[in-house]
């Protein structure tokens, strides 16, 4: 667990912060059980024109928006089995808020099949859930697909996000450039059972703008933005072919604020977490900015790294930023 002074002045330092810098107005939102979310969410729907989106809401504070993983079935069952289950270890923390992705298998979001801006469409979504909540800025915290989606987030409303975690984010991985890609096919027949109304041309130029039109670093923003961009970050790594460590070493050295942890950060592991333990060696040329530190199965890097191994109640000791920075 976080030491109860650190917990005190993150609580505090949020709350203050939320009460000068956000209103806090709620919408209406009823308490139900949710899968992975822990007792007392509140669940609502957000409504755009065609596009309906289902979130939760636990906690007071600061606003915190997270996004759980499973690639395009990110939906708030996932948080049962993540690595971190967000809204139940940071419900006493902050106002916790997540969502069912658009048309993810298992969640109740949904809406048209965005090829032309599929990127920039989720963002859309999670900006209109906040508005809908009425929250300007707010922390994000986004595990697997949530990285590209921070760095979207970063790029589309930067004065918005205050600060962002990207947790064993996905990227492209050039030894097999195509995962995504395929692994997107198994959603799109999920899809296609419960929409036969989308068309199969439709799905294919959907998953060829999400990973195919820029087959490089993390998908949704060029490293150019990266380079530019002022948000800072906290990267937790992974390296598995959905989540290669090159992708998370790539965000700690292009983005100007951005801090990266050992690898692995991770010690135990829940059902999600169990394959996502990255004991292996370290791929012989990921980076000209690693090396290996004295001890075993860590990394250090030349950049800012933030050297101490955690488990999932440690997360926010290592954020690197101060609550000045949403003032």
């Amino acid at each position: 667990m976080i030491d109860s002074s650190r917990r005190t002045v993150l609580a505090s330092g949020a709350a203050a912060a939320a009460a000068s810098a956000v209103p806090q107005v709620f919408a209406q939102a009823q308490s139900a059980t949710v899968p992975g979310l822990p007792d007392g969410a509140k669940v609502g729907f957000y409504e755009k024109g065609n596009v309906r989106i289902r979130y939760a809401e636990i906690g007071s504070g600061f606003p915190l928006l997270a996004t759980p993983g499973g690639g395009l079935n990110s939906c708030m069952a996932v948080w049962a089995r993540a690595v971190i289950n967000i809204p139940a270890e940071f419900k006493n923390d902050f106002r916790v808020i997540t969502m069912d992705q658009r048309n993810a298998t298992g969640g109740e979001s949904t809406g048209p099949v965005p090829s032309e801006d599929p990127w920039g469409a989720f963002a859309d979504d999670q900006l209109g859930v906040m508005d809908h909540l009425g929250i300007n800025k707010f922390f994000f915290f986004g595990n697997c697909i949530g990285g590209p989606f921070a760095m979207k987030l970063m790029e589309r409303a930067p004065q918005r996000v205050a600060a962002a975690i990207l947790s064993q984010p996905v990227g492209h991985n050039p030894a097999n450039p195509d995962y995504m890609y395929d692994g997107g096919k198994v959603w799109a027949k999920e899809l296609r059972e419960r929409r036969p109304d989308v068309s199969m041309e439709t799905i294919e130029s959907y998953l060829h703008n999400l990973y195919r039109v820029q087959p490089d670093f993390v998908y949704s923003v060029s490293r150019a933005f990266a380079k530019s961009c002022q948000t800072s970050m906290l990267v937790l790594p992974d390296d598995i072919v959905a989540h290669p460590l090159v992708a998370s070493i790539d965000v700690a050295s292009l983005c100007p604020n951005a801090e990266i942890t050992v690898f692995p950060w991770k010690e135990s592991a829940g059902a999600e977490g169990a394959h996502h333990q990255p004991r292996a060696h370290l791929p012989e040329a990921v980076s000209d900015g690693v090396a290996k530190s004295e001890t075993p199965g860590l990394v250090r890097y030349s950049f800012d790294v933030v050297d101490e191994p955690i488990v999932a109640s440690h997360v926010w000791k290592l954020v690197p930023f101060s609550f000045a920075t949403i003032r």
